[in-house]
Parts: structure tokens; C-alpha cells; sequence
């Protein structure tokens, strides 16, 4: 049996490896507007930009700069030993292992659109797991007892990859927010785009904050509703409503509902159509999506405006 993800993690921290550096949040000029939300049974957080800052403002499959892409590459094939399964051909190893990922990214994206869905998402360890898969054609092989079986070796491959193309790190009050959610005795979840490896970054992240921040306390498996599991991302009805089911069986209605986010048209206007109550979430402008037209349409604009995490507190009374 390998280690598990959050092992592995604790593992790569022990070898001091270079990693890009945590992103500061660079913070809007902007006015919290605060007012009390009766009713509120739960709150769902958008992770990245929201509780996680993230370079780029965004989890990206494939970065729009081109070196930093090949870096990461070039790291993950010197990493998992991939060199030697791999066709020789003219050129860097990142050059060939880009054309593979881009592939296996793009296969795994139209099967999700053939089904119609507009909005497609893809699971990173499903594209790493179908690029191992090519490389054992040519006898690849790794140390299952360290890693584990195929599953989990892929999601600590991508955990690694995305660590090398984008650094995250908690929001300053973002442990103190859940923590005052969690002590109101409401139901708290996550909704928006990520992957196998989020819950790992955002526990690390919270635990630089909190020693004691225990996400499965705060935010419980089953209310991790993530992207990566309906290969669904916002503003998808699709994500929101797997979401409201998940709460209408525990007896919470969407006016029970409230949804903090960054950005109005993917986090706040789909929330809102669907009956939720909604919160922006205004602390950083690398994330920050709004426009004064959006705050002030009624279809769009946020119930509440939060410049700092903590504040939810007072939102929620």
C-alpha cells in the first residue's frame, strides 16, 4: 500500500525540491458591504481565487506561458523516471511529454462535450493514468509499495505536475472564516472548479494559518463539490444543481444557500438563478471578476461584498 496523497505531499516538503513561489494577494480598492443573511443553513466557498490564492488567478490544465509549461513538464518526466519509455525523438523530453498531454487533454475534453455539456472539466489524474498507460507499451514501471496501485500513482503524478506549474496559498483569514462557519453550527461545503489534489493544498494551506485546521471537520467529503467529479466546471447548471441536490438531501434549500466567490458571471449570477444567496468575495484582483454593471444588476449583483474572509462572521451573524 503507497502513501497516501497528503503523505506524499509531506514527502516532497522533506526534499526541499524548488517549487514557484505562493502568490501575494494584491488587493482592489473596494468597500465591504455587509448586512445580516437570516436563514442561512449552509455555505459553499469557489476554492480557487476565493479560499486559495493561486498564480494566474486560475487552476490551469495547460499555462499560457510556454516556459513555465516545459518546466513543469521537463521536472514531472525527471521525477517519475519517464524519459526511458518514451519514443526518441529530436528534441527536450518536455517537448514530447507536451504533445502526449495535450492529447490525452483534449481526447478527455470532447468526450465530455459529446454529451452535450458546454462548460467540460477534466480529471487530471484520469490524464495522467492514460498517459502512463503509454508509456507501459514500452515496459514503464514504477514502485507500486511507494506510490500504490495505478489510480494512486496518477494522482500523485498530477499532484506534482500542478504543484510545478502553480503555487497556491490560503487567503489571510481563511481558516479563521471556516472556523466561524463551522462554529455557527452550519453546513459548509466547497463548489467550484478543482481536482483530485485540492483538498491536499487547501489543507496544507490552512494549516500554515491554524495548526489545529482540520478540513474534514469544516468541510466533509461529501461536501466537496468539485469539478473534477462531474467534468462539469462553472457557471455549468450541471455543477450547481449536483451541488443543491447533495444539500436537498440533507434537507437545505437553495434560499438556504449561501455561495462566496470571485467572480460574478462563473461564481455568483448561475448561484443566484438557482435561488442561492450570494457573497463576493473582493480580496484580491488576480481573481477578482466584476464589473460595476454586474454589481448592479439585480440578476447578478451579490447579496453581500467581503473584502476580508473573516467577515463572513458578521454576515452570518
Amino acid at each position: 500500500m503507497g502513501l497516501s496523497l497528503e503523505q506524499y505531499a509531506s514527502y516532497l516538503d522533506k526534499r526541499d525540491l524548488p517549487w514557484p513561489a505562493a502568490p501575494e494577494a494584491d488587493r482592489p480598492k473596494a468597500r465591504p458591504h455587509l448586512s445580516r443573511l437570516k436563514g442561512i443553513k449552509a455555505v459553499l466557498w469557489n476554492v480557487y481565487g476565493t479560499l486559495l490564492s493561486i498564480s494566474g488567478g486560475e487552476l490551469y490544465f495547460e499555462h499560457p506561458r510556454k516556459l513555465v509549461m516545459d518546466v513543469a513538464l521537463d521536472k514531472t518526466v525527471q521525477e517519475f523516471k519517464m524519459w526511458g519509455s518514451m519514443t526518441r525523438k529530436p528534441g527536450q523530453p518536455c517537448e514530447y511529454l507536451r504533445q502526449i498531454y495535450s492529447q490525452v487533454v483534449a481526447e478527455q475534453m470532447m468526450g465530455v462535450t459529446t454529451g452535450g455539456e458546454r462548460h467540460p472539466d477534466v480529471a487530471a489524474e484520469r490524464v495522467w493514468e492514460a498517459i502512463v498507460k503509454k508509456l507501459l507499451q514500452k515496459d514503464y514501471k514504477w514502485d507500486a509499495g511507494f506510490f500504490g496501485a495505478l489510480n494512486e500513482f496518477s494522482r500523485k503524478i498530477a499532484y506534482f505536475f500542478h504543484t510545478s506549474l502553480q503555487a497556491t496559498a490560503c487567503y489571510p483569514g481563511a481558516a479563521e472564516g471556516l472556523r466561524a462557519v463551522s462554529r455557527a453550527g452550519l453546513l459548509q461545503g466547497l463548489l467550484g472548479e478543482g481536482q483530485c489534489f485540492t483538498a491536499v493544498q487547501l489543507q496544507r494551506g490552512l494549516a500554515t494559518q491554524d495548526r489545529d485546521a482540520s478540513l474534514d471537520e469544516w468541510l466533509p467529503p461529501d461536501m466537496r463539490l468539485l469539478s473534477f467529479e462531474v467534468l462539469s466546471k462553472k457557471p455549468s447548471d450541471r455543477l450547481f444543481r449536483h451541488a443543491l441536490q447533495k444539500l436537498s438531501e440533507k434537507g437545505v434549500a437553495p434560499s438556504s444557500v449561501l455561495h462566496v466567490g470571485s467572480r460574478v458571471l462563473l461564481d455568483l449570477a448561475p448561484a443566484r438563478r438557482l435561488g442561492m444567496k450570494t457573497a463576493l468575495f473582493a480580496g484580491d484582483r488576480s481573481s477578482l471578476q466584476a464589473t460595476p454593471e454586474q454589481l448592479k444588476d439585480p440578476a447578478s449583483r451579490p447579496d453581500v461584498l467581503l473584502t476580508e474572509l473573516t467577515q463572513i462572521a458578521e454576515v452570518l451573524g
